[in-house]
C-alpha cells in the first residue's frame, strides 16, 4: 500500500506526533513523507531517520508561513496526479485543517481522531471515539484515497536511525491564498500534545477566600504550573477558565480545544463536563482532585481525592519533589 504521512513542523521543526504516524505508516506500507514549507532539509533528513522511504518536497519561500489554503492546494494536487491509498495526518489544528481542506478538493473522506488503524482485504479499518469517549467504534473506509487523522501519543514514535536516505520528489507549490500571517505569539513549556504528563486547572481554581476569581485563578495556575515543572509536564485548562480568561486559548483541553493521551492528567477542580472529557478521557491514568465527591471526573478517575486543591496540590508537589530529589 501507497502511504503518505503529512510531516506537521513549525518553521522546519517537526512535531513529535508526525513521527508517531511515519512509524504506523511503516508498518502498514511503504511510507513517503510529505513536507510543505520553506528551508526543510533538516526536516528532510529527520524524516528519513524515522523512517520515510521516499520524501515529497515542497520547498518555496511562498510556503514559509503556514497557510491552509496554500498547504491543502499543494497536497491536494500532488495526491490527483500520484494517487496514494492512504494519507495520514496528525490530529493537530494544522493536521485537521489541511486533512479537511483537503478531503474536499479530493472529493473523499475523512476519519478523524483515530486511535487504532489496520488494513482489512485492501481497505483501511480504523478506531476512533465517540460520543464524547464514551463508546470506541470501527469504520471502513473502501475511497482512495482514505485520509486518517490520528490522535497524538496513541500510536509509538520510532527510534531514529540516522543516515538513512532516499528518493526526494519535488512537488508543484500552489502558494494561492486569501490569508495573511501577521505574526506569531510565543509559547511556553511543554507543549499539551507531546506531553506525557499533563496537569489541567478548571473553574474550581477560582475559589479562593479573600480573592476575587481572576487573582485565584492566577494563584491557582500559578500552582498548577509548580507541580506541572516537578513532573517535566504541561498545564491544560478546562475551557470554563479559558472563556473566562484567565488562561489562554493554547492550555484549552476538551472537545473544541487539544485532544491529549498522556501518560498521566492530574484535573483540578475540573467536575468533567463531558466535552471535557472527549479530549483526555483517553489518558492511560486520570488524577482527579475536587471538593465534590459526586463530580463526573471521578468516574473516570482512576484516582481520586475530595479536597481543597489549594491545600492539596502544594502538597502533592512538595512530596514529589521530595520523591524525585528536585
Amino acid at each position: 500500500m501507497n502511504i503518505w504521512v503529512y510531516i506537521d513542523h513549525f518553521k522546519g521543526t517537526p512535531l513529535p506526533a508526525s513521527w508517531e504516524a511515519l512509524g504506523l505508516a511503516k508498518r502498514l506500507g511503504n511510507a513517503a513523507a510529505v513536507l510543505l514549507g520553506h528551508q526543510l532539509d533538516e526536516a528532510v533528513r529527520a524524516a528519513f531517520a524515522f523512517g520515510a522511504d521516499a520524501v515529497l518536497l515542497a520547498d518555496d519561500p511562498a510556503l514559509a508561513d503556514y497557510r491552509a489554503e496554500a498547504f491543502a492546494s499543494t497536497l491536494s494536487a500532488a495526491a490527483s496526479s500520484q494517487t496514494p491509498d492512504l494519507i495520514l495526518f496528525p490530529t493537530t489544528s494544522r493536521g485537521r485543517e489541511i486533512a479537511a481542506m483537503a478531503a474536499v478538493d479530493l472529493n473523499a473522506g475523512v476519519l478523524v481522531d483515530v486511535t487504532a488503524l489496520e488494513l482489512a482485504d485492501g481497505r483501511v479499518v480504523a478506531t476512533r471515539p465517540v460520543y464524547g469517549g464514551k463508546a470506541l467504534v470501527r469504520e471502513t473506509c473502501a475511497a482512495r484515497p482514505a485520509l486518517v487523522t490520528l490522535r497524538g501519543r496513541a500510536f509509538p514514535k520510532p527510534e531514529p536511525q540516522t543516515g538513512r536516505s532516499g528518493p526526494v520528489t519535488r512537488l508543484q507549490v500552489r502558494a494561492e491564498a486569501r490569508t495573511t500571517v501577521e505574526g506569531y505569539t510565543a509559547s511556553e513549556g511543554v507543549s499539551l500534545t507531546d506531553a506525557s504528563v499533563i496537569v489541567s486547572g478548571g473553574r474550581g481554581l477560582t475559589a479562593f477566600p479573600g480573592l476575587d476569581e481572576k487573582s485565584a485563578a492566577a494563584k491557582g495556575f500559578a500552582l498548577l504550573g509548580e507541580l506541572a515543572a516537578v513532573l517535566n509536564g504541561a498545564v491544560g485548562a478546562s475551557r470554563a477558565v479559558v472563556d473566562a480568561g484567565f488562561i489562554p486559548y493554547a492550555h484549552q483541553v476538551g472537545q473544541t480545544g487539544k485532544l491529549v493521551s498522556p501518560d498521566l492528567y492530574i484535573a483540578c477542580g475540573i467536575s468533567g463536563a463531558i466535552q471535557h472529557l472527549a479530549g483526555m478521557r483517553t489518558a492511560k491514568v486520570i488524577v482527579a482532585i475536587n471538593t465534590d465527591p459526586h463530580a463526573p471526573i471521578f468516574q473516570v478517575a482512576r484516582y481520586g481525592a475530595v479536597g481543597d486543591l489549594y491545600q492539596i496540590v502544594p502538597a502533592l508537589t512538595a512530596a514529589l519533589k521530595k520523591k524525585l530529589g528536585k
